[in-house]
This record gives structure tokens, C-alpha cells and sequence, in this order.
């Protein structure tokens, strides 16, 4: 049996002998490596962890210790010692292990964390949790480096530094972020890391205390003066915190020593660890960002092309307007929050650098941020994913559309996402914006659809989003022009009687299969702000009943407008309305996870019939096909 095979909880881990921990680390590194070819999923940030994770676990008492893993794509070595070994060969499979830590899926996963910056604040609760109810456990958050750059991440800082409590923050130190890191604080990172000086800085008062004890005191001003001179400043020892490090994370003969010496340290530490991403792996180490979340390859031979070229992407797609705007007019400058890959980006900032700007993992800035160069006369572009703007809304309220101010938000990953599940799906936004005085909201069906309609926000004089879906759409040509769409308009896009789908964005495809089959009318409303209501109470008058479709929440949602709209035109109509179910979608294949929630043409057409029946069997025939 080897080693890892005997492990099936920390405990087995714990009974090892330390001689054990490096063979250990190799077979579980391996492992890991050709279990995320199987199935895909997070490789870069797991290899930088191997070790890190054995030498948690191995001295900390877990679950009764507590792991905070911040953001969490990094915890498959954690996953693999605490019990799930055997499964991860369903890793983000509907049914299967979570890409992130979740609470319901193991005792060891002391809490969910799939957005960045969280663990600090989350670790710092359960250890005053512990110390009020004297209880001898520790909590510790682990955390990288991008993600210290989130303004959450030092709220927590600064209130864990004078709490009365024992707190471990591990800065995970390994110099790259999704998107390189940026900021002063990287820098500061950089330096502090940059040169065997500064450890060796550390070590001049215990030299000389070995020579000459009496002179503690002056030892001590010695090393404050050696690490000023090296560190720019002491930042974490401001905070509060007693600051250890850097020491290599992939040093187990350092690792475990020093954590087993801070486990005993009372008040709140912070040890600085340095690791490196895709450790293990050369692909990985020479390219981190390309095997950040690689799907199915061969170990052997790494990343290759596909055979056939892959469809274009609705993120593509942005991509390529955002350049072609830019081109056409110098005001337009690109904002993201540390997902330049993500968000289609990369060919932007190649081409226009100096109106390129990544902030970093701190979403709240980038929207004041864009507000305030939108004061200036400046037309800012906010690439965000619709799950990360939410943590934005108070500055999008108060900074941008309480000031009406021309900012563009380009929603990513709007509606269900897939794989990384319901921490990532783009389920809320229709909700939460349609609610803003002065936003407008553009649902396009298809990629042109979407470029058209980034044209038209683009020119409005107010702020509006402009939401769309994960992956390819249904393959739309798109056309090489800047053409806008009219503002708040929507269009019929199939003639027929008794029952109207108003479809909102990119279910329209599937309301189109279902149409055939119903002899419904089909509507793509494009904009769930504003309504088009003139069309809305048109269709209204000459139908029987209206469904609503839309990829997002139901509650609050485009059929919600819907409703609204009918009842304020004093117009009684009954409403089915089609959406995303009140909970939370577990990840899994997207195409499998719609069917699910009734949203594919089978399941829309079950629904109608299940609802409007009669009417169904009374429609007429199909008349005609308008044109797109």
C-alpha cells in the first residue's frame, strides 16, 4: 500500500513518522496531477499547496482546529487527506466534490469559501467564537497574495490585530494571482521576499544574544533597524499581528517546525510562507495561468489546441468590441478586477495599455473607480462577472447610479455557470439592478445581438449592464460593425396565437424549439430594463396567456417586470413565469443543470402544456418566421 492510500483522515497522517512527509507530498502531488486531467478543474494553485496542506494538517488538530482556505481553489491536496480521495474522480460534477471547501460536504471544511479575501474575516469569528466559549482550538486562515489585495482582507486584519484571541494568518505568497498581481502591495510582497537578507536580518538579535546576553535590548533594536532597513515597512506588525517569515513553502523541514512553534504562540499571528504555482509540474511552473483551471489533458504532454476550432465565446465577443471601440473613441478606458483571462481582456491591455487598468481583487474600488473617471469625462467599460459585481453594490448605487453616471458593466457568467457551481452562478443580477433608479439592463440573445447591444450602452448617457452567459451562444455571425441596437426595445420573432414567451436573452433558442411545437408566439424583449412596454401590452391584448423566460432568478426578476408593468396598465393576463428555481444551483454540466430547472425546450414546453393546456390545443398553426 503506499502512503497515500493509507490515509484516510488527518489523523492517519498524524501517526506518520516526519520521515514520511516528503514521499508523502511526491505521491500526492502526482496524484493530484493525473486526477485534474481526468476531470478537469483547478491545477496550478493545488500543486503550490501540497505541502502546505500536509503540514497543516499534520500539526493542527483538525476539524477541531479550524482551516479557513481563502477563495478555496487551492484546498484538492486538502480534500484529498480529509476523506475524499476516492472522489475525486467527480470533482465538479453534478453529484459530485465541490471545486470550492463546503460545509455540508466534510466536517474538515471549516467554511465555504469560493470568493476572495474571506478567511481572515470568517477565521477571526470562530477564534473569538473559541476564546468566549474557552475553548482551546486554534483558527487559521490561509490566504494568497492576490487575494490580500481586497480591501476586506486588512478590514479583517485591522480587527483581528487588537483582538483578544488566537489567530493564524498564513500568507500563501506565490507571486501570481488569476491575472498577475498588482498594486502597491504586491510590490511591497516583492521586496520583502526578494533577498536571503532580510532572514538573515531576523536572525542578528539571536546572534548576538548568544554572544552577549545582557545586551537583549540592544539585540532587539538591532533587528528592528537591520528589517527597516530591508522591508519597506512593517506592515502586518502595524496591524497588530507578530509577524513570522518568508520561509518556503515547500520546505517541509521548515514548515512543520515553525507551525508547530506558532500553534503554542497566544494572540494573533501571521506567518509569511513563499510557494511556487504548478510546483512539481514544469508545464504548470512555466505557465501557471494557462493550467490555472485547465479541462481534460494528458500529463504527459500537457495543454494542446483542440481539433476543431472552438466557438466563439459571448467573453470573446467583448473582447473584440471592446478593442474595436476603444479604436474608434480615445474617452473609452477597460476596468477589471483582477480577471483579465476571465473576462476577455488579454488583447486589450496589449493594445491599449494605458487605458487598461486591473485594480485588483477588489471589486468595490473598481466601480468608484469607474465613477469617478466617468466625473471626468472618461467612458469607463467594468468587465465583471455578475457574481463578483454583488459585492459592489453599495458603489454601484451610490457612486454610479445615484450620480448617473455613463458606466458601462459588462456581466460575464450571467445565469448558471456550470462547474464552479452556485457561488459563481450569475443567478441574482436582473434582480439587483432592476431595482436601481437610472440602470439599464440588456439581455442580448445571441453573440452579434451582444456586441450591438455593448454599442448601444456604450452611447447612453446613463449606467447600464449588459448581461450574458458563460461559453458560446447559439452561433450567431457576428457583424464586424458598431451598430447599436434601439434602447429598450425588443422585436417578435416568431407569429402565432393564444400563448407569447417573452424571452429574455439567450433562452430564446430554446423558446424558439418550444414555440414550434406550442404554435406560440416568441418575443425577444432584450432589455428587462427598461420594458419595452408598448410591445409588452401589444402581445398582451392578443394573446390568451404570456410565459416568461429568462436565465436568472424568478423572484424579482424580468417576469416580475412583466407583472408589473400588466397590473400597472390595469391589464388582468395570466402569467407563467419561467426562470431559475428560489435555491441555490449546484455545479455541474451546464446544458444538464438548465434541464433541471425545466429551462430547455422539452422543459419549457411541459411547462406551458402543464399550465395553458387548452390554450396550446387551441393555437392555430405556426404562420411564419420573422426575421432575426
Amino acid at each position: 500500500m503506499s502512503l497515500l492510500d493509507s490515509i484516510n483522515d488527518p489523523a492517519d497522517l498524524r501517526k506518520l513518522p516526519r520521515t514520511q512527509l516528503k514521499p508523502l507530498a511526491d505521491e500526492l502531488r502526482a496524484f493530484l496531477l493525473a486526477s485534474v486531467a481526468r476531470t478537469g478543474g483547478h491545477l496550478s494553485s493545488n500543486l503550490g499547496t501540497v505541502e502546505l496542506s500536509i503540514a497543516l494538517h499534520y500539526v493542527f488538530n483538525t476539524p477541531y482546529d479550524r482551516l479557513v482556505w481563502d477563495v478555496g481553489h487551492q484546498t484538492y491536496p486538502h480534500k484529498i487527506l480529509t476523506g475524499r480521495r476516492d472522489r475525486m474522480g467527480t470533482l465538479r460534477q453534478l453529484g459530485g466534490l465541490s471545486g470550492f471547501p463546503l460545509r455540508t460536504e466534510s466536517e474538515f471544511d471549516a467554511f465555504g469559501t469560493a470568493h476572495s479575501s474571506t478567511s481572515i474575516s470568517a477565521a477571526l469569528g470562530m477564534a473569538v467564537a473559541a476564546q468566549r466559549k474557552g475553548e482551546n482550538r486554534r483558527a487559521v486562515a490561509i490566504i494568497g497574495d492576490g487575494a490580500m489585495t481586497a480591501g476586506m482582507a486588512f478590514e479583517a486584519l485591522n480587527n483581528g490585530g487588537v483582538a483578544d484571541c488566537d489567530l493564524l494568518v498564513i500568507l500563501n505568497d506565490n507571486d501570481m494571482s488569476i491575472s498577475p498581481p498588482v498594486g502597491a502591495l504586491n510590490r511591497y510582497l516583492a521586496q520583502l521576499m526578494s533577498g536571503h537578507f532580510y532572514s538573515a536580518a531576523k536572525n542578528v538579535g539571536k546572534n548576538v544574544l548568544k554572544v552577549a546576553p545582557p545586551l537583549f535590548e540592544l539585540a532587539k533594536r538591532i533587528e528592528e533597524h537591520a528589517k527597516g532597513m530591508v522591508v519597506p515597512a512593517t506592515l502586518f506588525e502595524k496591524f497588530g499581528f507578530n509577524y513570522i517569515g518568508p520561509i518556503d513553502g515547500h520546505d517541509l523541514d521548515s514548515l512543520i517546525p515553525t507551525l508547530e512553534n506558532i500553534r503554542h504562540l497566544r494572540g494573533p499571528q501571521f506567518l509569511h510562507v513563499v510557494t511556487r504555482k504548478g510546483q512539481g509540474y514544469k508545464l504548470a511552473e512555466a505557465d501557471p495561468v494557462a493550467y490555472h483551471g485547465p479541462g481534460k489533458f494528458d500529463p504527459a504532454v500537457g495543454l494542446t489546441a483542440p481539433a476543431a476550432p472552438p466557438k466563439t465565446t459571448f467573453t470573446q465577443v467583448f473582447g473584440q468590441w471592446l478593442c474595436d471601440m476603444a479604436a474608434q473613441d480615445e474617452r473609452l478606458v477597460g476596468i477589471t478586477p483582477a480577471m483579465r483571462e476571465g473576462s476577455g481582456l488579454v488583447e486589450f491591455e496589449k493594445r491599449f495599455p494605458q487605458r487598461y487598468f486591473d485594480v485588483g481583487i477588489a471589486e468595490q474600488h473598481a466601480v468608484t473607480f469607474a465613477a469617478g473617471l466617468a466625473c471626468e469625462g472618461m467612458k469607463p467599460v467594468v468587465a465583471i462577472y455578475s457574481t463578483f459585481l454583488q459585492r459592489a453594490y453599495d458603489q454601484l448605487i451610490h457612486d454610479v447610479a445615484l450620480q448617473n453616471l455613463p458606466v458601462v458593466f459588462a456581466l460575464d457568467r450571467a445565469g448558471i455557470v456550470g462547474a464552479d457551481g452556485p457561488t459563481h452562478a450569475g443567478a441574482y443580477d436582473i434582480p439587483y439592478l432592476r431595482c436601481v433608479p437610472n440602470m439599464g439592463i440588456a439581455c442580448p440573445a445571441d453573440e452579434d445581438e451582444c456586441r450591438r447591444l455593448l454599442t448601444t450602452a456604450f452611447h447612453r448617457d446613463h449606467p447600464v449592464a449588459v448581461r450574458y452567459p458563460r461559453g458560446a451562444g447559439p452561433g450567431a455571425v457576428v457583424q464586424p460593425g458598431l451598430e447599436p441596437l434601439p434602447y429598450g426595445k425588443g422585436e417578435v420573432r416568431r407569429e402565432g396565437s393564444g400563448i407569447a414567451i417573452m424571452a429574455f436573452g439567450t433562452l430564446l433558442a430554446p423558446a424558439l424549439v418550444a414555440a414550434e411545437r406550442l404554435g406560440a408566439t416568441v418575443v425577444n424583449m432584450r432589455w428587462a430594463k427598461p420594458l419595452d412596454e408598448a410591445l409588452l401590452l401589444q402581445v398582451a391584448g392578443s394573446h390568451e396567456a404570456l410565459v416568461t423566460l429568462e436565465e436568472g432568478a424568478i423572484a424579482g426578476g424580468a417576469g416580475s417586470a412583466v407583472c408589473e408593468a400588466l397590473h400597472a396598465a390595469g391589464l388582468a393576463k395570466p402569467v407563467l413565469q419561467l426562470g431559475l428555481r428560489d435555491e441555490f444551483i449546484p455545479h455541474g454540466d451546464p446544458a444538464r443543470l438548465l434541464a433541471l430547472q425545466g429551462l430547455d425546450a422539452a422543459g419549457i414546453e411541459a411547462a406551458v402544456r402543464d399550465r395553458f393546456g387548452e390554450i396550446a390545443e387551441r393555437a392555430r398553426p405556426p404562420l411564419k418566421i420573422v426575421g432575426s
